[in-house]
């Protein structure tokens, strides 16, 4: 088969992580992966195609979108660029990431390819909405509903929720569900797993001994966040008595240049303190590491509960999304949260030297991490031609 997956990221890695996870997963099926963010450093298999188009993004607020170049010339250039892929693949399927529920500022090149599809303009492929677990709020949560029913209903096929409804149902988001007319599916939580033996293999490579200490410092795609990274730096080496425990920090590869130059030089008065952008092997390494300090985002999280990491979350703090995740796997026992308060270098650092002295065990939450493997089932199935 042929599936054409459409992913914009504006702000974070999370969207773009989380659809590359199911791409991957598609294999060996050809995959045409269309991105509009800024770059990210990630390796594509052999099965997938990556189609570029010109980066747009947003601010921190979400209120307007960026561009390098002239906006309105960028935006005609997409939309151009996206219906030739349509048109030259003719697609089995078609993934949208996000939209109809976000992304609403790019229907400028969705809505023209989604509406020519319905003519039959590009075969006949079926035609998928692929969303995360929880909705951000809306100000006005009636009209937002009712545009998105009415785009599903009329443009979509199906729905996927990469969610465990045991944990977050869609309905407690978007309570309007049952106008929904097209099927929806349930696939678990998207992640990947650690490479086999990732823990002892990665602790070997790094020197580090059976009583020695690893802590990971992450802060997404690193726009938001750095004060998690700074709070880290100045908490170590976290009230642990013996040898000073191993700090790997990644800011992100959208952190601005000169935050990540005085993370750089606050690391140069600890050997064992390391600053880099980004890591290939995150999960890896978060399986080998005593402790997580990270936000609350869908991927960081979900990395947390496969790597089995004991870990303490930092909620970004503009809406809901985080905070509801973070409160939730809190209530399992499947991590910690922290508070602005706790970012105080002291209290930081007990906080930390806890988990490195006597933290429990950490525990999955029971939720359902299958998600990149359920989703590349559905995609390819033929339930949504029989809905």
């Amino acid at each position: 088969m042929t599936i054409v997956f459409y992913c914009q990221h504006v702000l974070g890695l999370g969207h773009y992580m989380r659809s590359l996870a199911i791409v991957r997963a598609l294999a060996p099926n050809r995959v045409v992966f269309v991105t509009g963010g800024p770059d990210v450093p990630a390796d594509l298999p052999a099965h997938v195609v990556h189609e570029r188009l010109p980066v747009l993004a947003m601010d921190e607020e979400f209120s307007s979108i960026l561009a390098e170049d002239d906006l309105e010339a960028v935006k005609r250039d997409r939309a151009a660029r996206l219906a030739e892929i349509l048109e030259r693949e003719r697609p089995d399927v078609f993934v949208v990431e996000l939209y109809p529920f976000g992304r609403r500022a790019f229907e400028f090149e969705l809505l023209p390819v989604l509406t020519a599809i319905r003519g039959g303009a590009y075969g006949r492929p079926v035609v998928l909405s692929s969303l995360r677990d929880i909705l951000v709020e809306k100000a006005d949560p009636e009209k937002f509903q009712s545009r998105v029913i009415g785009r599903l209903n009329t443009l979509f096929d199906g729905l996927l929720v990469h969610s465990d409804p045991a944990l977050f149902p869609l309905d407690e988001t978007f309570p309007r569900i049952g106008e929904l007319t097209v099927s929806v599916a349930y696939t678990g939580f998207v992640t990947e797993q650690p490479s086999p033996g990732a823990r002892e293999r990665l602790r070997r490579d790094l020197g580090l001994g059976p009583g020695d200490k690893l802590v990971v410092a992450s802060a997404g795609g690193g726009k938001v966040g750095s004060e998690l990274l700074f709070a880290a730096q100045q908490a170590y080496p976290f009230q642990w008595t013996g040898k000073p425990p191993r700090l790997e920090i990644f800011s992100g590869p959208f952190l601005d240049e000169h935050a990540f130059s005085r993370l750089r030089a606050g690391s140069c008065a600890h050997e064992n303190v390391f600053v880099s952008r980004f890591a290939g092997n995150f999960l890896d390494m978060l399986a080998a590491a005593d402790a997580s300090l990270s936000l609350a985002g869908y991927n960081t999280t979900m990395n947390v509960l496969a790597s089995g990491v004991k870990a303490l979350v930092w909620p970004f703090a503009q809406n809901r999304e985080q905070s509801m995740r973070a409160v939730r796997l809190s209530e399992r026992g499947a991590l910690g949260v922290l508070s602005s308060e706790d970012l105080e270098p002291v209290r930081l650092s007990g906080l930390v030297g806890g988990l490195l002295h006597n933290g429990r065990p950490a525990s999955g939450g029971g939720v359902n991490l299958d998600g990149a493997r359920e989703s590349a089932r559905l995609i390819v199935s033929n339930m949504w031609r029989n809905s």
